[in-house]
This record gives structure tokens, sequence and C-alpha cells, in this order.
């Protein structure tokens, strides 16, 4: 994301002529240090990016200034078009205008050959997601409601560091300044958020899941059959399926067996059944005995 904010910091200048660090750094949502430093590593990559201090100051590209594009290689060119089109769901406006200012520049013809769309049919949920986006760049806290695995709902202050998104689902990577450490939050359980004014120091890493860390919980090996017409969702859910001679796809593969799990169980109704092991089956009935008793009553 820093290449791809300094080329469109290059294009603004070109084609404003000249602003401000407290412009830029409202633009493109970082802090004014962040600019200066953008303004650094492009005058050290040979662009003629320059800042006047006082009255009618700021930060300026020469009027005649025209991007080399020999400064950027064959490959080069070619991986910044195609992560801009990677990123068409992030601002898809923007980057489309910036596609075509560089694929004309570079003298190429882009691809359209990826459509990214990172929000749902939940309105709220793209409130949340605007929120967090928001503090993540302006390294602005926030007070979060949060429903933990627990079911116990909490007011959480916490440093927003990285959206993260794994197995169809969204995470936030935070600081916890409660449990004063770095937490993983599923975007779902987040009932409630406030944009604070508090600001925060603090970076994320380069990357935050670790293969080794990925799952801490205790593993079941689970065989599971399921009905042949539910074989959309069985090959979207796992990765390895066999065909029993009923016509059932069997799965067997471990799993951290935990009230996630058997709500995912229970997802698929009749049409699954538990080969083994036999405790398991004894919960799942438990839990279906239970759901029978609300509907009873």
């Amino acid at each position: 994301m820093a290449d791809y904010r300094l080329f469109q910091m290059v294009y603004f200048l070109m084609d404003k002529g000249n602003t401000t660090a407290p412009e830029l750094a409202e633009k493109f949502e970082v802090s004014i240090r962040t600019i200066y430093r953008d303004i650094d590593i492009l005058s050290s990559a040979g662009i003629p990016v320059y800042t006047t201090q006082g009255k009618g100051g700021g930060i300026f590209l020469p009027e005649n200034f025209v991007l080399n594009r020999s400064l950027i290689s064959e490959k080069e060119q070619n991986q910044l078009l195609t992560a801009l089109q990677g990123l068409s769901g992030v601002d898809e406006q923007g980057n489309q205008a910036l596609l075509k200012k560089l694929g004309s520049i570079f003298q190429k013809q882009t691809t359209n050959w990826i459509e990214i769309d990172f929000s749902d049919w939940n309105p709220t949920n793209e409130e949340l997601f605007q929120i967090l986006k928001t503090a993540i760049f302006q390294k602005r806290q926030i007070n979060i409601h949060y429903v933990s695995q627990g079911k116990v709902g909490s007011d959480r202050q916490v440093e927003p560091l990285k959206l993260i998104f794994k197995a169809r689902e969204w995470y936030l990577y935070a600081y916890c300044c409660e449990k004063q450490d770095y937490r993983l939050f599923k975007l779902k359980r987040i009932r409630e958020s406030e944009l604070m004014t508090e600001t925060f120091e603090r970076n994320a890493p380069e990357k935050v899941l670790q293969p080794e860390k990925i799952y801490t919980a205790d593993k079941i090996l689970v065989q599971l059959a399921f009905a042949p017409e539910l074989a959309y969702r069985v090959y979207e859910n796992f990765e390895h399926v066999e065909e029993a001679k009923d016509g059932r796809l069997l799965i067997t593969e471990e799993y951290p067996v935990n009230d996630s799990f058997y709500s995912f169980l229970l997802s698929f109704g009749g049409q699954v059944e538990v080969l083994s092991p036999s405790n398991i089956r004894e919960e799942l009935i438990g839990k279906i005995d239970q759901l029978k008793r609300i509907y009873q009553t």
C-alpha cells in the first residue's frame, strides 16, 4: 500500500501543482509524519518534490515535471498495474483513474482480469468497516462492545492495527488496552464501535497469522457423512471429500470441537451425520433434544 500511496501522491501533485502536508495526510488517511517520510522517499528516487515554509508554502513539483517511465522497469510496471487492479474493491473510482494514467504513461493496455468487493449486504457491517479503516490509517483508538466466545459482552478500548480476512471471516488485529496484549477480534462479534480522539504509535507486524499460531485449540479427528444434495456446500467447506457406496459424501478431518463446531454442524440440519467419535454424536443429540424442548413448550 505504501508504493501505491506514493504514486497517488505524485499524480495528485501533477494534477494540482502544490499542496500541504495536512491536506495529503487527510486525503491518504495517514499521519503528517508519514507524509514527510514519503516525500523523502520520493526525493531519493529522483522525483523533484520540494517543500517551502511560511505563508504560501507547501509541497510542490516543478510545473514541467513529467514522470520518466524509464525509472521503473518493465517487470515493475506490470506488477504495479496488476496490484492496482487487485485493489479495485478498496477504492474503485480512485484506482480506475490512476490505472488509466499509468497505462497511458507506460503505454500498456491493462487487462480487466479481476473484480473484488469487500463489502456485504448489511449496511451496518459496511459502517463498521469504514470506522475501522479510518482508525487504522489515522492511528486512533476505538471503543468496542465485543461478545466473546463465552457469550459474554464487554466494552474494550483497543488500538486497531490491521484488518485480516481468513477462512471467509473478517478479523480485527488490535492491541487491547484492558488485557495489555494483542488480540484478534471477529468483526461479526463487534456489536458497537466508537472512534476516539486518542491516538497511538504502535505499528502492525508485517504478518500476523503465522502458520503455527493460526489454531492453538486441541483438535479431534471427526468423520462426517453428508447427503449428496449438499455437494455444493461440502466442496465449498472441505478439501478432501470421498464418496460412499450409498452416495453420501464422507469427510475425515481434525477439528477444534467447540460451540462454533456444533453450530456449523447444526447449520446442515438433518443432512449430516457424525459417524465418529461417539461422544460428539452424544453431545449433538443433547443439543437437538434441547432444541426440541424449546419448540415443544
